[in-house]
C-alpha cells in the first residue's frame, strides 16, 4: 500500500508542475502567493516546484517583490494524437460534461485545456469541431448531486443512507454499501450491497429522494464486491425494467 501512496503523490506533483507552467503561460507575471492559492499548497512548495522546473530546463525568471514569468517562446512538447484519437477524447469529454456531476464536468474542462496546450497547431481546429454533438441537457432532479455523493462514497468505502422511490411508487429507506455506477444512456444506477435485503440491489439515481454519506465504512467482503456482482450478472438476460428497478 505504501508504494501506491508514493505513486499517487508523484502523480499529484507532476500534475501541479504542469498547472504551474500553464498558469505562467496565461499570465505575464505571477506571484508565488497567487500560485499557492490557486493550487492549494504552501508558498514554500511553490518555491521548490519553480526551482525544479527551472533545473529541468523550463525558462522561468523571477524577481523579488514582483513574481515569476515564463520567457517567450517556450512550448510544452506536443502530444502526438491522431485525428480520430483526439475526436474520441473530445466526444468523451463532452459526454462527461453533459451527463455527469459538476465535479467531473469541471475535470473534463481542465483535461481539454491541458490537451489544447500540448497538441500540434494543425489539430487545434478539432477542439472547436461541432460535427459530433452531445446535447447538454440537465440531469433530472437531484441526480447530478446524488451522483457526486455516491462517487465519493464508493472511493472512500463509506455506507450511504438513501430514501428511494421504488418502481411501484412506494418509498423505502435503505443503508447500502455502494460499489459501482452504471450509465444506461438515459439514467444512472448505483449497484451496492443492501443491508435490508442482505443482497445486491440496484437504485436509479433519479428515484433517490435523498442520499447521505455516512461516517461508517464497509469492508469489501468476498461475495459482496463489484467483481462478485458482475460475475453473478454474467449471462443473465433480464430486461432493464425487470432487473434494474428491483430494489
Amino acid at each position: 500500500m505504501q508504494g501506491v501512496g508514493v505513486k499517487v503523490l508523484i502523480m499529484r506533483r507532476a500534475d501541479r508542475l504542469f498547472q504551474i507552467v500553464q498558469q505562467l503561460h496565461h499570465e505575464r507575471v505571477t506571484t508565488a502567493h497567487a500560485l499557492a492559492e490557486e493550487l492549494d499548497v504552501s508558498e514554500r512548495t511553490i518555491y521548490r516546484d519553480i526551482q525544479d522546473l527551472s533545473l529541468s530546463g523550463v525558462p522561468i525568471t523571477g524577481e523579488v517583490g514582483i513574481g515569476y514569468r515564463l520567457l517567450p517562446g517556450f512550448q510544452l512538447p506536443p502530444l502526438m494524437f491522431k485525428e480520430e484519437e483526439l475526436e474520441a477524447l473530445l466526444l468523451g469529454a463532452r459526454m462527461v460534461r453533459a451527463w455527469t456531476d459538476k465535479g467531473l464536468a469541471s475535470a473534463a474542462d481542465q483535461a481539454l485545456q491541458k490537451i489544447e496546450h500540448v497538441i500540434p497547431d494543425r489539430l487545434k481546429p478539432q477542439l472547436d469541431s461541432q460535427d459530433m454533438i452531445v446535447p447538454d441537457f440537465p440531469m433530472e432532479g437531484k441526480a447530478s448531486e446524488q451522483l457526486y455523493t455516491v462517487r465519493q462514497a464508493i472511493k472512500t468505502q463509506n455506507k450511504v443512507n438513501i430514501n428511494y422511490t421504488r418502481a411501484d411508487g412506494k418509498e423505502s429507506e435503505r443503508i447500502v454499501h455502494p460499489l459501482g455506477l452504471f450509465y444506461w444512456g438515459k439514467v444512472w444506477t448505483m449497484v451496492g450491497w443492501c443491508e435490508l435485503r442482505d443482497a445486491f440491489r440496484h437504485f436509479r439515481l433519479d428515484r433517490m429522494i435523498d442520499v447521505n454519506q455516512l461516517s461508517d465504512q464497509f469492508e469489501l467482503i468476498e461475495g459482496r464486491t463489484l467483481q462478485d456482482y458482475l460475475h453473478d450478472e454474467c449471462g443473465r438476460s433480464e430486461s432493464y425494467d425487470e432487473e434494474y428497478d428491483k430494489a
